[in-house]
């Protein structure tokens, strides 16, 4: 007889998913390669997945729910899943900013979080050497989905002039990842500026931070240092991070100037080459 993994579905969301998926899997008598063969997988990623050794996607769970005819059930436990597998003090900022009206954000070294390729935010990742690189790269890339709601938070994004000469993951990394800020360019509820070098010295050269407002709840300003991030609703520190976030778009490039300096970088730096 088969030494069959006992669960705690209260231990995680992942321990729930898993648990769920053996529960329904074997309420529809099939095994783990029959299920397997159905969703185009093989039964040792479905076993990985009810015994949280493997952390489901999002096209697995859709897959899942058309074969066991859940109603959707586990496309809605992934994204507590991959919210899960974010680092313990970065998820409360996690839960706001899916919450958040708007999101203004200064980014000195790296591209925000939320406008991302895969491909960068994994070579990102990979420098804090994670023990799960795949889980925390689909945690990120499930953030972004607030992006897609059919309403979803205005966002406002400065980027330092050195972010786009950062050479993150290699020369076809960076090229994607420049695309896929000018396709921002003409997102109705995205906008992009860069602070150009020329700027010289700036109302936040002590570093990145972001603020999210709120329908109906404070203001929240978010600041890292290398290993935690912080919050405050302090209403002195929201007016002076406004005042100083007011200055870095008053000193940016308009967003016209930024689409072609981020087009020029491109093309100059990380264009085809013989």
């Amino acid at each position: 007889m088969a030494n069959i993994q006992t669960l705690d579905p209260d231990a995680s969301p992942l321990a729930y998913y898993g648990s769920e998926l053996r529960r329904q899997r074997e309420a529809h008598g099939l095994t783990q390669p029959q299920l397997g063969t159905i969703i185009f997988c093989t039964g040792s990623l479905i076993g990985q997945i009810e015994t949280t050794k493997k952390i489901p996607t999002r096209d697995f769970s859709e897959r899942v729910d058309a074969a066991l005819v859940t109603d959707g059930t586990f496309s809605r436990l992934v994204g507590l899943v991959l919210r899960s597998q974010l680092p313990t003090w970065f998820q409360p900022y996690a839960d706001m900013e899916a919450k958040a009206a708007y999101i203004s954000t200064y980014q000195a070294q790296l591209v925000y979080g939320l406008l991302q390729t895969e491909e960068y935010a994994r070579a990102v990742l990979a420098t804090g050497m994670p023990k799960d690189l795949d889980a925390l790269v689909a945690a990120r890339m499930e953030r972004q989905r607030i992006l897609e709601r059919e309403k979803p938070p205005l966002a406002w994004a400065v980027l330092d002039e050195a972010v786009l000469y950062r050479p993150i993951g290699g020369h076809e990394v960076m090229r994607a990842q420049l695309q896929r800020l000018l396709d921002y360019a003409t997102h109705r509820w995205m906008r992009i500026q860069v602070l150009p070098f020329e700027a010289g010295e700036h109302a936040s050269l002590d570093g990145s931070f972001n603020l999210l407002r709120f329908d109906d709840d404070p203001d929240i300003i978010y600041t890292e240092d290398r290993i935690s991030g912080h919050m405050t609703a302090n209403p002195e520190t929201i007016r002076e991070a406004s005042l100083r976030y007011a200055h870095l778009q008053a000193t940016a490039l308009s967003v016209e100037e930024s689409v072609a300096r981020i087009s020029r970088v491109m093309e100059e730096r990380y264009g085809a080459r013989p």
